[in-house]
């Protein structure tokens, strides 16, 4: 059975040969993973078989990325949104938001015309040789963007873009229509081109540990339009979507089904994402991808994560409906001979 067949399959609710194997380590990671035995000239998505490869257009406001301090340990800058980040080096971290430029509605309108198509946001010529390599390996094949919510606090600010969603939402909905527009313009454009995307993947982080930032009402009147037209946008192509969500979105899930949302993907553990639990309440409507505790991947008993995989995925195989993957991305305290053992465990209680 091929990857991608194998993927359809299970997005699908449909029982294959085994459970869909896929992951993603962080760039340090990767780098322990060199000296640890990773083959030089062999990717680690290669080595360990991942079975989806992803492309997507740059969506940005595509302004000139400035560094303001650098050390051998971090990096200031501002991307190229406007925002003023700081990225660590040698650890495994998400940029720490230290500033943003766009935060108020007068800068919404001296930017805004940044988010129109050009040709440049697709990266053809760098994509081409792996988006050819992947079909040839029988890959699931991702249109990959970030969207909504997700996108904007980043380069908004959540303490600007969180009391916008109550105090302006006409502004935050031109901002998200205008964005949608662009994201599948490139995607429009792409398949085009011959990117023969099998699915989406889109990033929108709507929950902390705790819950969503925000309530379901304010989802369906603010945000939902916009999510179902994405979907919309990738059904007419028989693309099924999966929603990428971190932190506890339990409170969206039958909003984001009918949103169109196809499989959720992490599964945030340590939020009280439970695959099994969700897969009761909602396996007969969406399919899961993730819910492995990365906390468990590196502890020094290894029938710890053994049993994390065992007691998960036997359940959340039946049917069909799961894709293995980390609750979030392989972190860099786990050894590349940890990483091949769990694959091990992922294929043998997979089947």
């Amino acid at each position: 059975m091929l990857p991608k067949e194998r993927i359809l399959a299970a997005i699908k609710r449909k029982e294959t040969d085994r459970v869909p194997f896929t992951d993603n380590p962080w760039e340090t990671t990767i780098r322990r993973w060199r000296k640890e035995g990773l083959p030089p000239r062999k990717c680690a998505a290669d080595y360990f078989e991942f079975e989806t490869a992803q492309f997507g257009p740059d969506t940005s406001f595509m302004l000139r990325r400035k560094t303001l301090e650098e050390t051998d340990e971090y990096e200031i800058f501002t991307d190229n949104c406007g925002a003023t980040l700081k990225n660590w080096k040698n650890s495994t971290s998400t940029p720490e938001l230290i500033d943003f430029y766009l935060t108020t509605r007068e800068r919404w309108e001296e930017l805004k015309h940044h988010l129109v198509f050009k040709k440049n946001r697709i990266k053809w010529r760098t994509d081409k040789p792996n988006l050819e390599k992947a079909k040839k390996q029988g890959k699931f094949i991702l249109f990959g963007a970030g969207i909504g919510y997700d996108r904007f606090s980043t380069i908004i600010g959540p303490m600007t873009l969180l009391p916008a969603l109550l105090m302006e939402p006409d502004w935050v909905i031109e901002i998200w229509e205008r964005h949608t527009n662009l994201v599948l313009e490139c995607a429009e454009e792409m398949f085009g081109m011959g990117y023969d995307f099998d699915g989406a993947f889109v990033f929108d982080d709507l929950g902390y540990k705790n819950g969503p930032f925000f309530s379901t009402d304010v989802y369906r009147q603010l945000l939902q339009p916009f999510h179902k037209r994405i979907c919309g946008f990738f059904h007419q192509r028989r693309c099924p979507v999966i929603l990428h969500s971190c932190g506890n979105v339990k409170a969206h899930i039958p909003a984001l089904i009918e949103s169109g949302f196809d499989c959720l993907q992490p599964l945030e553990v340590k939020a009280g994402m439970d695959v099994c639990e969700l897969k009761k309440e909602y396996g007969d409507v969406l399919a899961f991808m993730g819910g492995i505790d990365v906390r468990k991947m590196a502890h020094p008993d290894p029938a710890v994560i053994e049993e994390e995989i065992r007691s998960k995925i036997t359940f959340a195989k039946k049917g069909g409906g799961y894709i293995y993957h980390s609750d979030h991305s392989v972190p860099d305290d786990v050894s590349f001979e940890r990483f091949k053992f769990i694959r091990e465990l992922v294929l043998k209680y997979g089947q």
